[in-house]
């Protein structure tokens, strides 16, 4: 059969001269190698990008560069190849033809290029894809040797042109197969894999190209002239065509991995963005939460407080008139004892809604304080419009509320401070309103009093309580210490323990400390209270020291007044070596009020002590107003978010995702988190799900005191959270190496004070 000039399947005649004596120049056979290996580092960087690329424009783009990398690659080896061919005749070469080669060998490297570009292939759609892609490589090579112009006829062995066209399906299959596998992957190991892909690919290329250069016969007629052809600088030509199909392929690499670099740097920019806007949404949420209660929706105190302070500065200029309404729900702890947090939760939000819908404008505002506590600010003209607005919402809770199935009647005691009658500042107004709330308790409660001079009185038993506590300071004596273990979701354990003060008073009984911490602070004795708390906390670390527990630490309160002083570090390494226990194992808790009130100072003071190797702590992260951008700069261990957070979870989404933003964001600045609060299972599994670090709670134990924290401590070991409702002989729960008594009773669900 003869095509182009070309003899296949077709034997030799018996007229003519066979030549024999033909060589290759082995410069240019190593030339056409090292081009043929470029070109299958190109094909396989191409590959990479065209997988890579998610834009469709830039994808098609990419494809094509790819194969024209492959298609001149490949040509080029082919041509500096033919140039290195040395017979003892004249040989040119028709230009048509080898642009004809050319043309093909682009055909064949876009149909690669499209096959690469689908990421999922199987197999037979490789196998078939790469037989196409033999063949057409296989035609631009015979096209190109059918380029030869001599006074020979070619003949090929049949053999070597089938094992030739085999060769190139096999290099074809192996190089779509090596871009598949290369097209994910980075570091130096994928580099160097690529490298040794490249002269793979090339052995290929240049093993098809003279395989059919072998299958090859030239056949002159007898008398011809066999004399050498004149020197027509092959070397100079193929180096021509060698360094410009390099640099082609070259800048095409470079651009290809100038692109790389851009990519990631996009993909990096979007994620430093996502990462951005995630934060800017936690921000929104944490300022959201900062000002709104999360059960009612109504202002916080911290948001009425804001908008307290303009409508005196409002009502100051304009010499207005306003009126403070404090609203307590009688017996509400009631509620909550009987019929559980959830039932008293519903409660509070039915009487909220009840208390809004009783204001008279939308100047009026409405807030919740806390608890079962709300706050009312109005504008009036004279007293009586107060008393009437407090009136109507005492009859309005006489209305029967259905709650967990039952009909009950709430009331409230309702204190009334005026300005500027009763104060001049926001302070002033809520401690008169607060006084005069106290005096429709003590009256039997369901009634509303205005604050009056007689209410001093109370102030006179605050200044009593006051020399009382100076007392105890003294003595030291009434003050005791509670402790409340903390739990680590890691370890399965308590490794923590929280110091929390009482007062035994010996007429009043044992006061939390929301009734004293105020007047220690008013009158400069917080500072004493708190030295006192370290020195005894330090001390009874000590003593669970000497029985085994050596490996507890112990969190201590810190007041805001106390974190101003320059002398708290001494302070503190004071009672460390005085009771012999190690910095590491004391943390230190500071509000986020109190770590912002004065940034500069605050930050040395905090490094000073984290120098002592004492850990630091923001306690009830969320109620304060502290800034991000401070909270990455202070030298903190852990972040402590406040009960108020996780009360409504898991059926609060809202509140689940705030907490999930917290621990997300506070493991970002590689702080540990302590949950307060805990009191369900359901809420332990979702602080689980969400990797909090430690919780605290009533759900594991009340705090306690020091006599009795070591039976809390074992009784937890067996009654381990992490394994609910193990008791003895629960075969799931790890055996503690404490001693512990036979049966552990659950935590008691009374409320302790705290």
């Amino acid at each position: 059969m003869e095509w182009l000039g070309q003899h296949f399947f077709t034997d030799l005649p018996e007229s003519g001269h066979l030549l024999l004596n033909c060589s290759h120049n082995p410069f240019l056979v190593l030339l056409a190698y090292l081009v043929a290996c470029a070109a299958g580092f190109g094909t396989l960087d191409m590959a990479e990008r065209v997988g890579h690329v998610e834009d469709p424009t830039a994808r098609r783009h990419w494809r094509w560069l790819g194969a024209g990398c492959l298609a001149g690659g490949i040509w080029s080896t082919h041509f500096i190849s033919m140039l290195a061919f040395q017979a003892p005749i004249a040989i040119h070469y028709e230009l048509i033809m080898t642009f004809a080669s050319l043309g093909i060998a682009l055909i064949a490297s876009l149909f690669a290029m499209q096959t690469l570009s689908h990421a999922h292939l199987r197999f037979h759609q490789y196998l078939l894809a790469s037989v196409w892609m033999g063949l057409g490589i296989a035609l631009m090579h015979y096209v190109g040797m059918a380029a030869m112009r001599s006074q020979a006829q070619v003949y090929f062995d049949t053999r070597l042109f089938m094992a030739s066209v085999a060769i190139a399906i096999g290099a074809s299959l192996a190089a779509l197969l090596l871009s598949s596998y290369l097209r994910n992957g980075a570091g130096v190991f994928h580099q160097l894999l690529k490298y040794a892909a490249s002269l793979v690919l090339g052995a290929g290329i240049l093993s098809m190209h003279f395989t059919g250069m072998a299958a090859m016969q030239m056949l002159v007629p007898s008398g011809a002239d066999l004399s050498l052809p004149a020197d027509n600088n092959p070397i100079q030509l193929g180096l021509s065509v060698a360094v410009i199909t390099l640099l082609v392929i070259g800048s095409s690499v470079s651009a290809a991995l100038a692109d790389k670099k851009l990519q990631h740097k996009e993909r990096d920019l979007r994620r430093v963005n996502a990462l951005l806007s995630e934060l800017d949404q936690a921000r929104a949420s944490l300022q959201q939460v900062a000002h709104f209660d999360a059960l009612t929706n109504l202002l916080n105190r911290r948001g009425f407080n804001q908008i307290f302070a303009e409508k005196i500065a409002e009502k100051t200029r304009s010499q207005g008139m306003m009126a403070l309404i404090f609203l307590d729900i009688d017996h509400f702890k009631r509620i909550n004892d009987s019929l559980g947090h959830d039932a008293g939760d519903q409660l509070l939000a039915v009487l909220a809604a009840n208390i809004k819908g009783s204001i008279r404008s939308h100047e009026d505002v409405v807030a919740r304080f806390g608890g079962d506590e709300f706050c009312i600010l109005i504008n009036i003209h004279h007293r009586d419009e107060a008393r009437h607005l407090a009136q109507r919402i005492m009859q309005q809770m006489k209305d029967p509320i259905e709650l967990a199935g039952r009909r009950m009647v709430m009331t409230t005691s309702i204190g009334i401070s005026l300005f500027p009658d009763d104060g001049q500042t926001c302070e002033e107004l809520l401690k008169t309103a607060d006084l005069a709330l106290y005096q429709s308790k003590d009256a039997g409660r369901n009634s509303l009093n205005f604050f009056s001079s007689n209410l001093k009185t109370r102030a006179f038993l605050e200044l009593q309580l006051e020399e009382e506590l100076r007392a105890a300071l003294r003595a030291r004596s009434e003050l005791v210490l509670f402790y409340q273990p903390i739990f680590d979701m890691k370890l399965g354990k308590v490794t923590r323990l929280e110091a929390l003060v009482r007062w035994q008073h010996p007429q009043h009984g044992l006061l939390a400390p929301d009734r004293f911490i105020g007047i220690a602070e008013n009158n400069g004795l917080i500072a004493e209270l708190d030295h006192w708390v370290l020195r005894q906390a330090c001390h009874d670390l000590s003593l669970l020291s000497d029985r085994g527990y050596n490996e507890l630490t112990m969190a201590v309160n810190c007041s805001a007044l106390n974190l101003a002083r320059d002398e708290l570090a001494d302070e503190i390494e004071a009672a460390l070596r005085f009771a012999g226990v190690a910095a590491d194992r004391l943390e230190l808790e500071v509000t986020e009020n109190a770590l912002m009130g004065n940034i500069s100072s605050t930050l040395a003071l905090l490094r000073q002590i984290r120098a002592l190797g004492v850990s630091l702590a923001i306690d009830d992260f969320g109620t304060g107003y502290s800034s991000l951008a401070y909270l990455k700069r202070l030298p903190l261990n852990t972040l402590k978010i406040d009960r108020s957070f996780i009360q409504d979870i898991p059926k609060s989404t809202t509140d689940s995702e705030i907490v999930q933003a917290i621990i997300g964001m506070a493991h970002t600045l590689h702080l540990q988190v302590v949950t307060e609060g805990v009191e369900t299972q359901a809420q332990f599994e979702l602080l689980l799900k969400h990797e909090c670090d430690f919780i605290q709670g009533y759900l594991l134990s009340p705090a306690v005191p020091f006599n009795d924290i070591i039976g809390v401590i074992q009784g937890l070991a067996m009654r381990n959270p992490l394994y609910p409702f193990s008791v003895e002989g629960n075969k799931d729960t790890p055996p503690s190496k404490d001693p512990a008594p036979a049966r552990i009773s659950p935590p008691s669900i009374v409320r302790p004070i705290r």
